[in-house]
């Protein structure tokens, strides 16, 4: 196809660069490039709709957080075909993250190595980027708002940003995601901790239920949790999703393992590792969750996603939904449409 080639010519100049210096390159080309039209040209997934968390999405195949952390380009990332968006992490007050450079990429594993640390403009520059966007002012699909809390927030008062941010962007959003596993805030994976997630998760759900009366709308919330547990851990997670009544859950963010990476270039950098290093670990924990919550609670598996057949083997272990991100990078947008492809009934 076109754009396997066209993406086959630009990658070796895009891994010439900085890894996060090709991103911020390649975002506004998208934006521009959906602007003129020019994104029409190749093909798309065929329409295969699932329902999940009372939300029909227009295919399975959703963009994992991260890539657009203040949902600057939502109308571009839209344009590949996804069947959701999902944007941020997003805090209540603006913040620069963690010093650069950052984002390191690791060919030989197919791996990538963040330690971005939730840099966004806040939640207000954050809504009004939603709002200017014409896929939420046209209703044109499923978008999913990611929350955190800013790095300088002591941890036994991180629910205050969570509950901020919902209350901005619950107007707006499809679904909200509560981000508690991200490695890049210092002590943040404590909130999955079996107390802490019980005493958050009781106020969002408070929360969620005085902002769906107040705006005569109920819109789901998920938990993205991390690769990094055990079954111990999973069994208290998916204990206290079902106690506070969350609507999804996401699995999972990014890994500090570097089993698979060890000796490689940039394998002992700090940060998350995402790619197909983690898609055997997310399987796990995907597995893990399905057994515990049967068909009570519907799993949106993410991580290693790198051909359709991956996505595949995250549906067969227990996810309803799949969602992409490092694959975009090593395979271009091409892999939204075989991903869809591979899952299409």
């Amino acid at each position: 196809m076109p754009d396997k080639l066209l993406y086959k010519l630009a990658r070796p100049m895009l891994f010439s660069l900085d890894a996060e210096n090709a991103h911020n390159l390649t975002l506004p080309l998208l934006r521009r490039a959906a602007a003129l039209g020019l994104t029409k040209l190749s093909a798309k997934p065929a329409p295969d709709p699932r329902t999940v968390m009372g939300i029909t999405f227009p295919n399975p195949v959703g963009l994992a957080a991260g890539l657009d952390k203040d949902g600057a380009y939502i109308d571009g990332l839209a344009s590949l075909g996804f069947g959701s968006i999902e944007i941020g992490t997003v805090t209540p007050r603006p913040q620069g993250g963690n010093p650069k450079p950052r984002i390191f990429r690791l060919p030989q594993a197919q791996g990538i190595i963040n330690r971005m640390g939730f840099n966004n403009g806040g939640v207000d520059a954050f809504v009004a980027n939603v709002q200017a966007s014409r896929f939420y002012q046209e209703k044109q699909g499923v978008l999913g708002l990611n929350i955190g809390k800013n790095a300088d927030t002591p941890i036994e008062r991180a629910a205050d940003d969570y509950l901020q941010c919902l209350r901005k962007v619950y107007p707006y959003a499809s679904y909200v995601t509560v981000n508690i596993s991200s490695p890049n805030t210092k002590n943040l994976r404590q909130l999955q901790g079996e107390s802490e997630l019980d005493a958050l998760l009781s106020q969002l759900k408070e929360e969620q239920l005085r902002l769906a009366d107040q705006h005569k709308r109920y819109v789901p919330v998920a938990l993205k949790i991390a690769p990094d547990i055990d079954g111990d851990q999973v069994r208290n997670i998916a204990g206290a999703l079902l106690r506070h009544k969350i609507d999804g859950v996401i699995a999972t963010n990014t890994t500090l393992s570097r089993t698979a990476v060890q000796g490689m270039q940039h394998g002992e950098e700090t940060g998350g590792l995402s790619g197909a290093p983690v898609f055997e670990l997310s399987n796990t924990v995907i597995r893990l969750l399905k057994s515990e919550l049967g068909d009570a609670l519907p799993i949106i598996g993410v991580g290693g996603i790198m051909r359709g057949e991956d996505a595949r083997a995250k549906i067969e272990a227990g996810a309803q939904l799949v969602q992409l991100y490092s694959g975009l990078i090593y395979a271009g947008p091409a892999l939204v449409r075989d991903t869809a492809a591979a899952l299409r009934r």
